[in-house]
Formats: structure tokens, C-alpha cells, sequence
């Protein structure tokens, strides 16, 4: 069973930092896509980020773009979504996502098969 587990959100003043992190543990695909997902309170889910399988190619929410930062070490089997600047509309559960396969960086949720958890992140005022 492929389990993507997240790990790193917390509680930050607006204008701080914070890095998530997406270990997929289980099976392991030789290829695959993450994205990046989040969910406010009462809102429905949104895309963030997602990087395709080689780790070239990288999408972005226009919300989250030159504040946010996917990257990704296959030999760790782990993404990572550097947020830098947040704000406090950045408050939301955030989720990790994989597409097995030689699939691009899509914004589409219906396209992961595997989903983690969540970890909070609050972003204070």
C-alpha cells in the first residue's frame, strides 16, 4: 500500500516561512507525480503545487507563485513545498498527492490515486 505521509506545518506569523515535507512510504513507484493540495475551512479543495516525474517540470497555483516552491529527492522518496511570505489566506490543511507513472505536474486532483492526511498550517496576523 502506497502511503504518502506529510509532516512540517505549524503555526507562523504572516510573513514567515515554513517547509512541508511528503514521504512516500510503502510500495514505491519508479516514476511518479506529486502535487500539492489544500483545504480551508469550509471552503472546497484547491491546488497549490505539483512537480511531474523527473522532478522537471513544476505548476503553481497563481495564488501560491513566487512565494511557494516544489522540489523533490527521489532517493528519499520525498516532496518538499517551501512557503515563503505566507499569508493569513494561506491557513488550510494542506495535502500531498501521487500519480504513479511518467505523468506531468497537473493541477488535477482526479489524477492522484494516493493522498495523504494533512498537516495544518496556520498563518497568524
Amino acid at each position: 500500500q502506497v502511503q504518502p505521509v506529510e509532516s512540517g506545518g505549524g503555526l507562523v506569523q504572516a510573513g514567515g516561512s515554513l517547509r512541508l515535507s511528503c514521504a512516500v512510504s510503502g510500495r514505491t513507484f519508479s516514476n511518479y507525480a506529486m502535487g500539492w493540495f489544500r483545504q480551508a475551512l469550509g471552503k472546497e479543495r484547491e491546488f497549490v503545487a505539483a512537480i511531474n516525474w523527473s522532478g522537471g517540470s513544476t505548476s503553481y497555483a497563481d495564488s501560491v507563485k513566487g512565494r511557494f516552491t516544489i522540489s523533490r529527492d527521489n532517493a528519499k522518496n520525498t516532496v518538499y513545498l517551501q512557503m515563503n511570505s505566507l499569508k493569513p489566506d494561506d491557513t488550510a490543511a494542506y495535502y500531498c498527492a501521487l500519480a504513479p507513472g511518467l505523468k506531468p505536474a497537473s493541477s488535477g486532483g482526479h489524477l492522484y490515486d494516493y493522498w495523504g492526511r494533512g498537516t495544518q498550517v496556520t498563518v497568524s496576523s
